[in-house]
């Protein structure tokens, strides 16, 4: 009992230490990916600076949208004008030449070419990816783990298989919620919407509420080798639904992004790999903590039957 409740404590110091190490990789150490970009009127001096564009408009309504931009016009009788653009609407535009002010009217306008220069947007709520994929990958194993003492203890009708299984899902949940939050928040960040029914999402979703009907189901019966039977033939089938989520982005069309090999760079892979192995260590020191909690309430019920004999 006190080994395993020091090598609990123990990886839970370690799984904080790497959990801590790589969030300060992750936000000073590794690099930040594009995601999509930015156009401005002039160059600026940034290491997103991707080079000069130019882009053809043959609708005036839409040039209101570049103001500020060099332009060149061209009529329909073919004169053009070259300068910068000071204003611009469905009616007229105007631009600012090197022989003064002049004004198009859309009614003559052909087609005009903006020039500019691009820039990478940074994707800073790619960051929140360096715990999102950990969290998940943990609540896909432990929730593995609670289906295999699911399975032992339809086999051996051990009551100690069912404890571990059920302590297994309570960390499961642990992280099934932590993933739930972190994929919110990087949502939120990459596509604008705190929520969206792909197939990722979906079935992610339809697994975090069998997780906590596993829960609803084991507190409604009161028996308690029914509840033990029950509770592990529902685990076992809430289970399909993991290689499901996990899977389901490479079988069918997916906005959610899927981590290919050689996607990336070595700081950004080192403090994907701590955070890994932290978020490891973390949940084995829960379930180890959270199964001494468990024994030594078991000794001391059975210590107060002892003495009420």
């Amino acid at each position: 009992m006190k080994s395993l409740t020091t090598r609990a404590m123990i990886a839970l110091v370690l799984g904080g230490v790497l959990t801590l190490g790589a969030f300060l990789g992750a936000f000073f150490w590794a690099g930040v990916p594009d995601f999509g970009f930015v156009r401005t009127a002039e160059q600026v001096d940034s290491v997103r600076y991707k080079g000069p564009f130019e882009q053809t408009i043959d609708e005036a309504r839409y040039l209101g949208n570049y103001v500020g931009y060099r332009v060149e016009v061209v009529g329909d009788g073919g004169q053009t004008f070259r300068g910068e653009l000071t204003s611009a609407d469905e009616d007229s535009l105007t631009l600012d030449t090197d022989s003064g002010t002049v004004t198009v009217v859309a009614a003559t306008f052909e087609t005009a070419t903006v020039f500019g220069s691009e820039y990478g947007r940074p994707d800073w709520g790619q960051k929140i990816f360096y715990f999102h994929v950990p969290v998940a990958e943990i609540s896909f194993i432990v929730f593995a783990f609670a289906a295999f003492y699911a399975v032992r203890f339809l086999m051996t009708r051990n009551r100690e298989y069912d404890t571990k299984g059920r302590v297994s899902m309570e960390v499961t949940l642990v992280f099934v919620g932590l993933t739930m939050a972190t994929g919110i928040l990087w949502t939120k960040a990459a596509w604008g919407v705190w929520w969206d029914w792909e197939p990722r999402l979906t079935t992610y979703f339809i697994l975090t509420l069998l997780v906590v009907a596993y829960f609803v189901l084991r507190n409604s019966v009161e028996d308690e080798e029914r509840r033990a039977v029950y509770g592990a033939v529902f685990s076992i089938l809430a289970f399909i639904d993991v290689p499901i989520s996990f899977f389901i982005t490479r079988l069918i069309p997916s906005n959610h992004p899927v981590i290919e090999r050689g996607g990336l760079e070595g700081p950004m892979l080192i403090s994907f790999i701590v955070a890994q192995i932290g978020m490891i260590a973390l949940g084995y020191a829960i379930y180890q903590l959270r199964m001494g909690e468990v024994q030594l309430r078991d000794r001391i019920e059975q210590a107060k039957t002892l003495l009420e004999r």
